[in-house]
Formats: C-alpha cells, sequence, structure tokens
C-alpha cells in the first residue's frame, strides 16, 4: 500500500467543508502514505464549489468535481472512484459525522487480508425513529438477502482495495450495497466499530422516503445478484412451471372428455389451461430475449451514470 484516495461526495455542505478538511489532512499527514482528497460536488445550490475549488487551490493533494445537477450519492462516489489514483480509497461523508481519527483503524483491518472493511456506527447520534429504526430494518432485510450480515449497511466510511472498487458497476442508490454485491465474487469483507458523531452544521439530507427507495433497490439487487446473468432461470423457471400446469389440466380435460365422455367447452378450467400453456410459452420466450439482452448489456455497456460540469486543475 502506496497511496490512499479519500473519496467524499458533497451536497450543500458548506459550513463543513473546511473543518473536515482540516481533521482529514490531520490524520492523513500522520500517515506513512501518499494521499490524495477527492471532493464530488452533487450539484450543490449553496457555496460548497467555491470552498472545494479555494481548497483544491491552496493544497494540491485535493481534487475537486462538480456535477452539472443533483445525481445522488451513488454518482458522486462512481465518478470519485473513476478519478482515485489510490491502491485503497476511503469513503465518507461531508456532514463530519464520520470521524476521519477512524481512517487508520479501517487501514490496519485492511491489511490483515480483507478487501473491504465497513464501519459500523454502533453508538449513532440520529434520531431514533426517522433515521436509526429505518436503518436497523434496512440492515436485516439486506443482510437476509444478500447472504453478507453487516450491522450497518448505510455508514458511508469504508476502505476499499482499488482493484476491488474498479470492478463493480453501480447505479440508482446501490452505493450502500456495494460489500454484498463485492462478496458475490468472493472479496473478504470485515466490519468494525468506527466513532459516529452529531451533525454541527447543516441540515440532514435524508428522510424516510430514502427506506423506499432502498426497499426497491434492494429488490432490484437480489435480482441482479441471482439472475441478471441468467435471465432464463427465473422467467423460463416459471415459464415451465406454467407449462407444467396447463399440460396437467390440459390432460385431465382431455381424459374427461374421451373417458368420461363429458362435455368440456363449457367448463373455466378449459380457459385456464389455454392460458397456462401460453403464459408457459410466453414466459420461456421473454427468458431467451432477457438472455440476448444480458449478453449485448454485459458486451456494450460503459455509459457513465453521472455528467461533470468541471474540474479543478
Amino acid at each position: 500500500m502506496e497511496k490512499i484516495s479519500v473519496v467524499i461526495p458533497v451536497y450543500e455542505e458548506e459550513e463543513n467543508l473546511l473543518p473536515l478538511y482540516e481533521e482529514l489532512k490531520e490524520v492523513l499527514n500522520s500517515l506513512p502514505l501518499q494521499h490524495e482528497i477527492i471532493m464530488v460536488d452533487d450539484g450543490s445550490r449553496d457555496n460548497s464549489w467555491n470552498i472545494i475549488r479555494e481548497i483544491s487551490s491552496r493544497d494540491p493533494a485535493v481534487k475537486g468535481i462538480r456535477f452539472r445537477r443533483n445525481f445522488g450519492q451513488t454518482a458522486a462516489l462512481v465518478a470519485g472512484f473513476d478519478e482515485a489514483t489510490g491502491d485503497v480509497i476511503i469513503t465518507m461523508d461531508a456532514d463530519r459525522q464520520n470521524d476521519p481519527k477512524d481512517i487508520p483503524r479501517l487501514l490496519e483491518k485492511l491489511e490483515e487480508g480483507y478487501d473491504i472493511v465497513s464501519g459500523w456506527r454502533k453508538n449513532r447520534k440520529d434520531p431514533f425513529l426517522t433515521r436509526k429504526l429505518p436503518s436497523a430494518i434496512a440492515n436485516w432485510l439486506i443482510s437476509r438477502v444478500t447472504g453478507l450480515h453487516l450491522h450497518d449497511y448505510g455508514c458511508t466510511l469504508k476502505a476499499y482495495r482499488a482493484e476491488v472498487i474498479r470492478n463493480i458497476q453501480l447505479y440508482g442508490q446501490m452505493h450502500r450495497f456495494i460489500p454484498a454485491v463485492a462478496s458475490i465474487y468472493g472479496v473478504v469483507v470485515a466490519e468494525i466499530v468506527v466513532n459516529h458523531r452529531p451533525r454541527v452544521a447543516g441540515r440532514s439530507k435524508y428522510g424516510l422516503s430514502r427506506t423506499f427507495k432502498v426497499l426497491l433497490d434492494l429488490i432490484a439487487l437480489k435480482f441482479l445478484l441471482s439472475y441478471s446473468t441468467r435471465p432464463l432461470h427465473i422467467f423460463g423457471g416459471l415459464g415451465l412451471l406454467s407449462l407444467f400446469l396447463g399440460l396437467v389440466s390440459g390432460t385431465y380435460l382431455t381424459y374427461v372428455k374421451y373417458a368420461k365422455r363429458q362435455p368440456i367447452g363449457n367448463r373455466p378450467l378449459l380457459s385456464l389451461t389455454v392460458l397456462l400453456i401460453l403464459t408457459g410459452v410466453q414466459l420461456i420466450v421473454l427468458g431467451l430475449l432477457g438472455e440476448l439482452l444480458t449478453r449485448t448489456y454485459h458486451e456494450s455497456s460503459g455509459k457513465k451514470i453521472y455528467a461533470i460540469r468541471e474540474k479543478t486543475p
């Protein structure tokens, strides 16, 4: 490990940026490693970008990226990952609730052989009903769905080996699922307790509405983890089941008509049989089309999920 990159998504945190920078530099300068700080302004409407530019003009280790509009935290992190040149990438929030003094501990844990070290805000300094309770429910659900059990998926303070993070494609609000996605590929993930501080300036940008977005992204993640490279398995499986049920009911109706000599034209089961067979065929065809689309996507995709307005020199 020779160099670390610290990536910080920023959205309207003008009061926190300079104090955060000073805290961060004190910690980074104490480490025997080269470092860079990448601040990504996610379409802030306050003075955040001007402060980033000012810091960057005084410190060549600081890079600033400004989006044309608000693309979301995931896009901001991806832009930082694309710009980072370090062997290890540290992510943290700009609101100063993450403690820069935890960075050496993340790096120490990483050196034990882990690929990702995730922070756990065990003593979280946030409102219970609007932040802590929804987060606890989300963490439980994510752990159950993905199979990777972490106490705090939502903690931005994490350390990644650069080669790991650069091979993961992110969109939506998928940044919180990085450890789960990476673990599918054999990446070793650890979690350590980190300090969490109360917000002293600015205001939170998150509310209960984010919980519903996380749930929707979790459904998408489950599908992507399980079936993104094999859509025929899910659609084809459902299609075969529907086809099987249709054939069973069709066989029964055939028996009724020819063995028992009973009319079947007015039976609702006949309509259901036809529907099941047609649905089964359609689902199998849909699965085959999904296979073609999946191959096309994986072979040709490369579109960025953000648009940069300008960068600092």
